[in-house]
């Protein structure tokens, strides 16, 4: 393995344990595979070490993100054994308290990878290496169409078909007039508040919800921030652009994909969700999300999607009793705008303009302006809603269709324009569907889940019939 690739440390630990030592067993492990220090791209440990001083100041000092997983997912990490360093009574410990006889080396495997050093031991530590995760934080569905030949039907970008409609493009083409002018916020700004009820001074509008989490990583404090996963990747790309150390919270396939609140580390004073979440299409319960809120603690939930189920169920958007909420919406998605850049962050005015202040002048041109105010008008928002009951009809077929497939596995509870798939040979899959005419999202650039998983966007019925016929023929020539 070559200096230039990434490796995970998982850590273990005894209470108080110094930098030091951690520090010192960890360039001591690193050695034995012929590496040094730049080779490490995180550390990784179990939720209830996060919060150890030596721990969190080994990541520092290193300048990498701290990563934990909650006990009863390294439990079901395969592990090699316990490690040559280890003894029988400090394996035996470890599964009692945890589920697995060693925290380092499931720490360190829990997103995938290969054993490099097995554990070792210090006094008050341990410590194992693995090859880090190969999850492209920046890689987006638009890549899997990017310079394709025409005719090849997008499966993988989630923004609604046929769209933006004749009205709304209308209303694009007129502002055009006024682009000699500086851009003003106010009537759009404005109008979005009057959409939820909210005073304008709990409202930015931004260049799409991507702008909102880069102002986010730099307007926000956090000393512990954590992203649930799997999810969008770009706030935990901005996060770490910022120069935070993130932590990862990872929702489990066993358990749906559901969030359970208390998998979120008590202390974490960022936290990160989207409902629903893309990849896996679950959309969360506001009981849950609500419970996350609290003092000291800012709580993003990214409801991108949230216009595409019917009636907005469970939103967040709107509220203004949960202490330190930020909501995002996206308008790129339901209206076909993804190259024009508009949505909005809802939030208590002081973090509104805490996120101003670190914004350039003028950020959302005049047409984009011009589509916020269109898309949140009265007519605008009962087409939404009819679209997305059209989309939960079409969505139920699409499941049928898949769910008569043996050889995939479908994450069922799906609420999104999209669902999610297990499949053997993912990758192979995917290339095959390209070649019959279908473009479908990679879902190994998303944390938690790997190689062997899809994303698939749903659209009209005729459509997902020609898919349905593509997709039995692609797993034919796959099935070794």
């Amino acid at each position: 393995m070559g200096e230039s690739e990434r490796v995970v440390v998982g850590v273990g630990s005894r209470a108080g344990v110094s930098v030091e030592e951690i520090c010192g067993l960890v360039e001591e492990s690193l050695r034995a595979a012929g590496l040094g220090l730049g080779a490490v791209s995180a550390l990784a440990t179990v939720a209830a070490k996060g919060g150890e001083a030596g721990i969190t100041g080994a990541a520092e000092r290193f300048g990498v993100p701290l990563v934990t997983y909650p006990a009863e997912d390294l439990a079901l990490v395969p592990v090699p054994g316990a490690g040559p360093a280890a003894g029988p009574t400090a394996g035996a410990v470890a599964a009692a308290a945890v589920g697995t006889p060693s925290v380092a080396e499931a720490a360190a495997l829990a997103a995938g990878g290969e054993l490099l050093v097995p554990k070792r031991k210090s006094a008050a530590a341990t410590c194992a290496v693995a090859t880090a995760e190969a999850h492209d934080l920046r890689h987006h569905g638009d890549a899997e169409v990017a310079g394709a030949a025409a005719g090849l039907v997008d499966l993988a970008v989630n923004v609604r078909a046929n769209t933006p409609p004749a009205w709304l493009k209308e209303r694009i083409a007129g502002s055009l007039d006024s682009l000699a002018a500086y851009p003003d916020g106010r009537p759009a700004r404005a109008a979005v508040a009057a959409r939820h009820g909210l005073p304008v001074e709990r409202v930015l509008l931004t260049a799409g919800a991507a702008e909102a989490f880069v102002l986010i990583a730099r307007a926000v404090a956090a000393v512990r921030p954590v992203v649930v996963h799997p999810q969008f990747t770009e706030p935990e790309a901005a996060l770490r652009d910022a120069g935070h150390r993130v932590e990862r919270v990872l929702l489990r396939e066993a358990d749906g994909f559901r969030l359970d609140p208390a998998a979120v580390p008590e202390d974490a004073d960022l936290v990160i969700v989207g409902n629903p979440t893309n990849p896996t299409s679950v959309l969360h319960p506001a009981s849950a999300l609500a419970a996350l809120a609290r003092p000291g603690r800012t709580l993003v939930v990214d409801e991108a999607f949230m216009d595409a189920v019917p009636g907005e169920r469970e939103a967040l958007a709107g509220r203004t009793d949960l202490p330190g909420l930020i909501v995002l919406r996206s308008l790129t998605k339901t209206w076909g705008l993804a190259g024009l850049r508009i949505g909005y962050v809802l939030a208590e005015p002081r973090t509104i303009a805490a996120l101003e202040r670190v914004r350039p002048l003028w950020p959302v041109s005049t047409p984009a302006l011009v589509a916020a105010s269109a898309c949140v008008s009265p007519a605008a928002l009962a087409e939404a809603e009819a679209a997305a009951r059209q989309i939960a009809v079409d969505r139920a077929h699409l499941l049928a269709g898949l769910a008569e497939f043996e050889e995939l596995t479908v994450v069922a509870a799906a609420e999104a324009p999209f669902v999610l798939i297990r499949v053997p040979r993912a990758a192979e899959l995917r290339t095959r569907l390209r070649a019959l005419g279908f473009a479908v999202r990679r879902g190994d650039t998303f944390p938690g889940l790997g190689p062997d998983w899809l994303r698939i966007a749903v659209r009209d019925r005729p459509t997902t019939n020609r898919f349905l016929q593509a997709l039995d023929t692609a797993l034919t020539l796959t099935t070794p």
